[in-house]
């Protein structure tokens, strides 16, 4: 029993992966699902979906590599963090759709709760701002706006979970638990006490005894029901997705840093034993736990990365994949100065305005395709310079230099580049692209006693390619100054 099973229940889409005794990947299974918009701004997943795409790729990665379910050693789950689900405890339906993270339905009770003083008092408290973005808020939509969901989850009827849980009770026949990094996105844990905070939870109207009891990352979550894999498998890893590529980074020392370029990007920066508070609104979060003691990050969250690629391929129809989005930005006049703001569900860190919408700037009759996803792509590179001055600014400039990056649109070279360019820093790329579904296997598997421990799995941290920065300086700063004005626009819109 050397082999470990990592669910990576991601925005849009679900795999697993099983891992082999060396870390190495040796089958995948996905699943892309329906993603639902029911009004501007809303965004929501059908849990049934995730739980059914769940068991899907689980079993076919298992039979992919050759296992039987017994093989497998243990479970490691890493998701997309702040989706909130609200389910029955005695059945397990869920009243509501999954309210996604991307959602900005509640922007109006933050912009109440802000305009009332509270702000300081939550990000005392939970290392977070006042922004849709997070748990909480939603939690409290549904119980508001649901028919006697207040009333059932008062009388101890109904459980709350990001996406961690919701699986974790339908795998285990009704465990109700989560990670301490899943909680810390919830809006209502306190991660300097490492409990949830009643004050905060009194300030939503969230019922305490919905939540679910918070582990570390390497914890026994219960065992999997044989009825669903094929046997009963132990679920010892659990980290949100960000989190977990961080641990898939090796990024354990403070000062490392790690950006994930998914339907997202979120960059987590290492601070170690302390959790620094942001003066540039970036967010305060646990990096993982282990043995109960957290290790905390600067986080820095872009709300749309991957997913302007996506809408380049569904929106406007320009790409059938996102390997056409390089050859077209190759292709794209080097004349124009086509700038776009993927402000599709507001903007992000450091700016957080959730009313802010996309727009595009610079446009000529001689614009196309080809200028429309070098835009794209380059849109990623600008929003993740932002992240990374603030972090600088936090930090007082004692930041890493170099910036380890992963998830899907790493594939591209032409970004990767560009992203070196507009940072005028190295930018390494590794040799284990899933590094999400890495750092969960390590959790799982190292818990299991099937993986090395930190010191020893660091080591294995391997190269594929760095890129170097050869823009020079005063087109990087013109560029970097036409986004600036861009994006100032798009929010004075």
């Amino acid at each position: 029993m050397t082999h470990i099973l990592a669910i990576d229940q991601g925005t849009t889409s679900t795999r697993a992966i099983v891992f082999d005794g060396t870390m190495h990947p040796v089958a995948t299974a996905q699943e892309e699902f329906t993603q639902h918009f029911p009004a501007s701004g809303w965004v929501e997943h059908d849990p049934e979906d995730l739980w059914q795409t769940t068991l899907r790729t689980c079993r076919a990665a298992i039979a992919e590599a050759g296992l039987a379910p017994e093989d497998i050693a243990a479970i490691g789950i890493t998701n997309q963090r702040e989706t909130t689900v609200v389910w029955d405890k005695a059945t397990g339906e869920p009243v509501h759709n999954a309210i996604v993270w991307q959602d900005r339905r509640t922007a109006a009770t933050c912009a109440d709760l802000k305009e009332a003083g509270h702000e300081a008092e939550v990000t005392a408290k939970t290392g977070l701002l006042l922004d849709p973005y997070f748990s909480g808020t939603k939690l409290a939509w549904i119980l508001d706006n649901v028919e006697g969901a207040r009333e059932r989850a008062e009388a101890g009827e109904l459980l709350f979970g990001t996406v961690d849980s919701f699986l974790i009770w339908r795998l285990t026949g009704g465990t109700h638990v989560t990670d301490a990094t899943n909680a810390a996105r919830t809006l209502m844990y306190d991660i300097h006490k490492g409990r949830w905070s009643t004050t905060v939870c009194d300030l939503l109207g969230v019922p305490t005894k919905m939540l679910p009891k918070v582990l570390d990352c390497a914890a026994d979550f219960g065992m999997a029901q044989a009825e669903h894999l094929g046997a009963a498998l132990p679920i010892l890893g659990v980290a949100g997705d960000q989190q977990a590529a961080t641990v898939g980074q090796a990024c354990f020392e403070p000062g490392m840093l790690k950006s994930t370029y998914g339907t997202g990007c979120f960059a987590l920066l290492n601070t170690g034993d302390e959790a620094v508070s942001s003066e540039n609104r970036l967010l305060t979060t646990i990096a993982y736990q282990l043995d109960g003691k957290p290790t905390y990050a600067l986080e820095g969250s872009i709300f749309i990365a991957g997913a302007v690629v996506q809408w380049l391929r569904d929106g406007l129809k320009i790409i059938e994949g996102a390997p056409d989005t390089q050859p077209l930005a190759e292709q794209a006049d080097a004349g124009q100065d086509v700038v776009m703001v993927p402000a599709f569900t507001g903007l992000g860190a450091p700016y957080w305005q959730p009313d802010c919408r996309g727009a595009v700037f610079g446009l000529t009759r001689n614009s196309g395709p080809a200028e429309f996803a070098k835009a794209a792509l380059e849109s990623v590179g600008y929003q993740t310079r932002d992240l990374m001055e603030a972090m600088q600014r936090d930090m007082g400039g004692k930041g890493e230099a170099v910036l380890r990056v992963d998830g899907g649109m790493t594939a591209s070279d032409w970004t990767m580049q560009f992203l070196a360019d507009i940072l005028d820093a190295p930018v390494d790329r590794p040799v284990v692209l899933e590094t999400t579904a890495l750092g969960a296997a390590w959790l799982a598997g190292m818990k299991a006693g099937v993986y090395p421990n930190m010191a020893d799995f660091a080591d294995t941290w391997a190269l594929d390619r760095q890129f170097t920065p050869s823009m020079d300086d005063t087109t990087r700063a013109a560029k970097y100054g036409r986004w600036q004005r861009a994006v100032a626009a798009t929010q004075a819109v």
